[in-house]
């Protein structure tokens, strides 16, 4: 839910993009291979992957840089939508980013003010649990499709 993030891991990515436009679009690569083998295999089991973000319209250079990467979310089994910001207003939005697992587990990912990762946390609260169910199936029943989102 964050225009801008600060994480470490990402950081010569990010300047790399910053410098020729261009990012490792390959899902077996070293980059994105821990990830896309982790949702291949869950996709394969049949869970369906969705992440949703929300963004500031026109897009900060670190959204056009996860919009540059994301087609290898995509080709790994995500669905992926965006909502701009403004549509979500009326939303209950939770906090924090999070992946909520079977509707029932919830991780927590906490960020510092500059957006360096901060320690996560899990959470079975049901009403947390709720909470973010329901502000997610808002975000995603208002979202584009990854495919028919434009940036700015």
């Amino acid at each position: 839910m964050r225009d801008s993030y600060g994480v470490a891991a990402e950081a010569e990515a990010l300047a790399r993009w910053k410098e020729s436009g261009t990012v490792d679009a390959d899902p077996d690569s070293p980059y994105w291979a821990p990830w896309t083998q982790l949702v291949r295999r869950t996709v394969a089991r049949g869970v369906a992957v969705r992440r949703a973000r929300i963004v500031s319209e026109p897009v900060s250079d670190y959204i056009r840089y996860e919009y540059a990467g994301t087609s290898v979310n995509v080709a790994a089994g995500e669905q992926v939508r965006w909502l701009p910001r403004r549509r979500a207003s009326d939303i209950a939005l939770p906090g924090n980013d999070f992946w909520l697992i079977d509707g029932r587990l919830i991780r927590w990912n906490h960020f510092t003010g500059d957006g360096a990762s901060a320690p996560g946390e899990i959470s079975d609260d049901p009403a947390a649990a709720r909470l973010c169910a329901e502000a997610f199936e808002a975000v995603w029943s208002r979202a584009v499709p990854h495919d028919e989102y434009k940036i700015s």
